[in-house]
């Protein structure tokens, strides 16, 4: 198991120091005459999803984490599917050009419609950078490494809420993107994930990673597959009325054109 070491200052704490900047930044702009009042929902959103990553590394969570293997599980699901979910919904770059100031708004704008921006929230390419990070964690001596070293966790945990934004954003977003995917393409790969993800959990309760005890894979193995479902059920939730609101425009125009 990892250690903290001597001394009375956890290294852990200094990730507040990001969260309360990138809070504070949201706060500011949501606050902002330049946000066109933006709804408190949002800014709820995004609070709590920067405290439900947060909470993925510092304690009592993180030295939980190494110990429990159901809480490791746990702390994936926070990081890698609840916390990108909320920061989607809460639609930061909506904001952020918004209540930017010219010069770095349209930097901000050239960057989404960059092909770098454009490869990243490709779904397909968005969904094998999460799915293989979870397969990478769970499957390889990534997962041992996570337990014996605190900056690997930290590193591992910064990919999959780097990747899981990047799918969930790919999948329901509705931040400005040139390069926004049709709805049928983001629901296969969707379905897809799912089962990939489902697969995953059902291969940990029937064969426990190195280390790992049959009860803890299994109980791991169960918040994984249940926890996962709820958040996976409330993306497809969202892409579905994504979809069907995409298209009632279309119905309402058809039905006024045609004679009486």
């Amino acid at each position: 198991m990892h250690s903290h070491g001597g001394g009375d200052f956890p290294a852990e704490s200094l990730f507040f120091i990001p969260a309360v900047v990138a809070v504070v930044a949201y706060w500011a702009g949501a606050l902002s005459p330049r946000s066109g009042r933006w709804p408190w929902y949002r800014t709820a959103l995004f609070t709590l999803g920067v405290a439900a990553v947060l909470a993925t590394v510092l304690n009592p969570l993180a030295r939980l984490a190494h110990e429990d293997f159901a809480v490791l599980s746990l702390s994936h699901l926070l990081a890698g599917m609840l916390s990108p979910l909320l920061l989607v919904l809460s639609r930061p770059f909506t904001l952020a050009l918004r209540t930017l100031d010219v010069f770095p708004a349209r930097r901000l704008s050239r960057l989404l419609r960059s092909r770098f921006a454009r490869f990243l929230s490709f779904p397909v390419t968005a969904a094998l950078l999460n799915t293989g990070g979870m397969i990478l964690m769970f499957r390889t001596g990534l997962l041992q490494s996570m337990q014996e070293s605190m900056p690997v966790h930290w590193l591992v945990t910064l990919h999959l809420l780097a990747a899981g934004y990047l799918f969930t954003a790919s999948i329901v977003g509705r931040d400005p993107s040139p390069h926004r995917s049709g709805y049928r393409l983001r629901a296969a790969v969707l379905v897809l994930s799912i089962a990939a993800h489902n697969i995953l959990a059902k291969s940990i309760y029937a064969d426990p990673p190195p280390g790992i005890s049959a009860a803890a894979a299994e109980q791991g193995a169960l918040v994984m597959y249940y926890g996962g479902g709820v958040l996976e059920l409330a993306l497809i939730v969202l892409l579905c009325r994504q979809w069907y609101a995409s298209a009632r425009p279309r119905g309402r125009v058809a039905s006024t054109a045609s004679p009486h």
